[in-house]
């Protein structure tokens, strides 16, 4: 029965998603930093305004997690980057990819990027203008054997070809940097914590707290043109509508519009409308009603797939843990076990599953499940263990048997 129960909750798990899939608007992906999230905005309105159906699923994680969402076809388009592309999805060794030599490498998958945005946002490395101008620092040259400087960079960049390693091969540094997380790092050069760092050459960040990025003197960092990396099978119309951003925005450009949300708090949706109207475009606006109609949806949603993951947590937990409770060494090693899934970030718990679920209702449904069966597992053997001895014993001695002792003594105590 417990089981039957199982198969139907998933079963209409998948039905949310098929329902879903027979739409048919344009998605519109993004990754989950600020400038990926204004480009998908800007992508986003500008179809709306020429009257294509749009569906945004906004902050999916890092590169590969949105290419696999793209090739799966969860989503029709997304911002990506030429270097990132090529170093890290094709795996060439070409710091400037002509947009040719992508779209053949691509045509495998059914993907093609369109013509660039405009603005180039490679790697660079970040310091305070006050500290450059003290000691004379222009060119990424001038900090190798600098160990007086204090030198923090992002994980990711620590591990890229193109990142650390590059720096290392390219310029001959002969130290051990500290990593630290991205979004940290600019708190932490702010307050001295760090001296130079890793950064987008586009960030609106560097404004704020008043950085300058050091010249790539050697030529180590790729380019890194903003390109719509889009599917083969999208309407020829939507493609169109997205090649004609082609050259609108330049470096200087997006550095201001970044600098609009981290620096001036504005949101997405208005920075990116701003843009579309001073370019001539006809942008979507979004009116009151529909940001509390979108809001309505997505608490639904939300609703929906915690109460979905939270039944079948109940379902599969509890059972579980009547089963194993009598066990000492049994209920440690379930919990322990439990406990190992909640160790896994939720972004890479995601990414895993995206080649056997895609992205949406279901992969998010069975993430919550696994972080659900924890505290179940956890605090069902904990009730059922700390009934009293005493009552226990009774149970015992007056015949009940172990089903009985369960039915009518602990399950109603553990309660």
């Amino acid at each position: 029965m417990m089981r039957l129960a199982t198969v139907v909750m998933l079963a209409i798990a998948v039905s949310f998603v098929r329902a879903d899939a027979g739409r048919g608007p344009i998605t519109i992906g993004s990754k989950n930093f600020n400038e990926s999230y204004l480009l998908a905005e800007i992508m986003a309105q500008l179809l709306e305004g020429e009257g294509f159906e749009v569906e945004r699923r906004f902050g999916l994680g890092g590169t590969l997690v949105c290419y696999q969402a793209l090739v799966t076809g969860e989503v029709d388009a997304y911002v990506e980057y030429t270097g990132t592309l090529a170093q890290a999805i094709l795996k060439i060794d070409d710091l400037s990819p002509a947009e040719d030599r992508l779209n053949r490498l691509l045509e495998p998958v059914d993907l093609e990027v369109l013509p660039s945005i405009g603005f180039n946002n490679t790697y660079a490395l970040a310091i305070k203008q006050t500290l450059a101008e003290a000691e004379g620092i222009e060119a990424i040259s001038d900090l190798v054997g600098r160990h007086d400087l204090d030198i923090g960079f992002s994980l990711e960049f620590l591990n890229r070809k193109d990142g650390w390693p590059g720096l290392v091969a390219t310029y001959g540094f002969d130290r051990i940097p500290t990593g630290i997380e991205h979004g940290l790092a600019y708190q932490a050069i702010d307050q001295d914590k760090i001296d130079v760092t890793d950064a987008y050459s586009t960030d609106g960040d560097l404004e704020r707290y008043g950085l300058i990025t050091l010249e790539d003197d050697r030529g180590l960092f790729p380019q890194y043109f903003a390109v719509p990396l889009v599917r083969r099978d999208m309407p020829d119309a939507a493609k169109a509508v997205l090649a004609s951003l082609a050259g609108r925005i330049d470096d200087e450009r997006m550095r201001e519009l970044n600098a609009e949300i981290v620096v001036e708090g504005r949101s997405f949706a208005e920075v990116a409308r701003g843009l579309l109207r001073e370019e001539g475009f006809a942008a979507a606006d979004i009116d009151q009603a529909q940001f509390w109609r979108r809001l309505w949806a997505n608490t639904l949603t939300h609703l929906k797939l915690t109460g979905i993951a939270l039944g079948l947590g109940v379902l599969f937990g509890v059972p579980v843990a009547i089963l194993v409770f009598r066990s000492r060494n049994l209920s440690r090693v379930m919990v322990y076990l439990a406990g190992l899934m909640q160790t896994i970030p939720s972004i890479a718990l995601l990414a895993l599953m995206i080649p056997l679920f895609g992205i949406g209702t279901v992969p998010a449904i069975v993430a919550l499940f696994l972080y659900s069966i924890l505290p179940i597992l956890r605090n069902t053997i904990t009730a059922l263990v700390g009934i009293d001895p005493l009552l226990k014993r009774v149970a015992e001695a007056i015949g009940l048997t172990r089903a009985q002792q369960l039915r009518y003594v602990l399950i109603p105590m553990a309660m």
